[in-house]
C-alpha cells in the first residue's frame, strides 16, 4: 500500500473515486453525484493544485482506494484553522485502517503548516464508524448542525467536531 500527497496527475483516479464516494454513500457529501458527474474533470484537477488544499491518498497496485483532503482556511483571521473534508475509503477496503492511515498521515501533514492550530470537521452524526475514528484520533465533538443537509427523503444532522494541534 502507498500513502502519498495526491497531484494533478492523479486527477482522473480521484474524479473517479469521488463518483463512486457519491454513489455509494450520498448522504455523507454534499456534493450532489448528478453535479459532480456533469462538472468538467478539469475543476477536479484546479482542487488537487489550489495551494490551501492537500490531498491524501492510499493506492495499491496504482489504483486509488481512499482519500482525505485538508484545506486551510485563507483569511487572516482564520488562517489559524483548517477543514478535514471528503474522507472516503472504498468499500472493499473498509476495516483494514486504510482511513486512519490517512487521518495520521493528513495530522502529520497538518502540524508541519506554520501557524495551523486547530482541524475541523462535520460527519453525518448516524456515522457512527467515521465518529470512533475521529474520537480516537482526538477530535471532540462541539456541537451539532441539526438539518445540515438535506435529501429529498430526509435531512441529516452533522456532529462538528475540533481537534486542537
Amino acid at each position: 500500500m502507498e500513502f502519498r500527497q495526491l497531484t494533478i496527475k492523479d486527477t482522473q483516479a480521484y474524479y473517479d473515486l469521488r463518483i463512486e464516494a457519491l454513489t455509494n454513500n450520498p448522504d455523507a457529501f454534499a456534493t450532489r453525484l448528478e453535479d459532480a458527474l456533469t462538472r468538467p474533470i478539469e475543476k477536479t484537477a484546479q482542487n488537487l493544485a489550489m495551494k490551501n488544499a492537500f490531498t491524501f491518498g492510499a493506492f495499491a497496485e496504482g489504483r486509488l482506494l481512499g482519500n482525505v483532503t485538508l484545506m486551510r482556511n485563507l483569511a487572516p483571521m482564520l488562517h489559524h484553522r483548517g477543514a478535514v473534508l471528503a474522507v472516503y475509503v472504498t468499500p472493499s477496503e473498509r476495516g483494514k485502517g486504510l482511513a486512519s492511515h490517512l487521518m495520521h498521515q493528513l495530522l502529520e501533514f497538518a502540524k508541519t503548516l506554520q501557524g495551523l492550530e486547530r482541524l475541523d470537521l462535520a460527519v453525518a452524526t448516524e456515522n457512527k464508524a467515521a465518529i470512533a475514528l475521529y474520537e480516537k484520533l482526538g477530535f471532540e465533538k462541539y456541537g451539532t448542525d441539526p438539518r445540515a443537509m438535506k435529501t429529498p427523503e430526509k435531512y441529516i444532522d452533522e456532529n462538528l467536531m475540533v481537534k486542537f494541534l
